[in-house]
């Protein structure tokens, strides 16, 4: 028989995994007739850091890189670049994790928006020096802010639909462990 605390980890690591992979399935899908110029957020990014920052046991490093490795393939980015920069991005926010914790929500909201575009700096600066074609400096800066932006309703959507939220200081697991 499997515990409690067992079985509800592997519920939503399923569970993100089930999202991400409808993320990717809606972002696949030719819903619209034309280019409109402005780029849309990355939701699955947005995802990954809402969850990372909520629970971190949900979202393991190895999950984290095979969703964004599996993106970088079906969206015929350089395999692996954004799934590292990635893991390094969500590596850094988890170990900061007990810290943030005690931040407002505008505090955590900058943290993740700086860190969105030191992500994305560092993507632009390592194609930049192995001279692969990307898009504009605008467009990645406009996706970026999209993401931002689109950061506080993927939160409160997580919290609505399955009750993410974050541990409280001091709260215990099942078996008395500090989270």
């Amino acid at each position: 028989m499997v515990d409690p605390l067992s079985r509800q980890i592997m519920f939503h690591r399923a569970l993100f995994l089930g999202v991400a992979l409808v993320v990717l399935f809606l972002r696949l899908l030719p819903l619209s007739s034309g280019t409109s110029g402005w780029p849309g957020p990355d939701l699955t990014l947005a995802i990954t850091l809402a969850w990372l920052l909520r629970r971190p046991e949900y979202v393991p490093a190895l999950m984290i890189v095979a969703v964004v490795l599996v993106e970088d393939l079906m969206f015929q980015r350089p395999p692996g670049l954004w799934a590292l920069i990635v893991l390094g991005g969500t590596e850094f926010l988890r170990a900061r994790e007990a810290s943030l914790r005690d931040l407002s929500f505008p505090l955590e909201w900058l943290t993740v928006g700086i860190l969105l575009l030191a992500m994305v700096l560092a993507n632009r600066v390592v194609l930049a020096v192995l001279m692969v074609p990307q898009p504009g400096l605008g467009l990645s800066l406009l996706h970026t802010l999209a993401t931002i932006a689109a950061y506080p309703l993927v939160v409160i959507a997580g919290y609505l639909a399955i009750g993410l939220r974050r541990a409280a200081p001091g709260e215990v697991d099942a078996f008395g462990r500090r989270l």
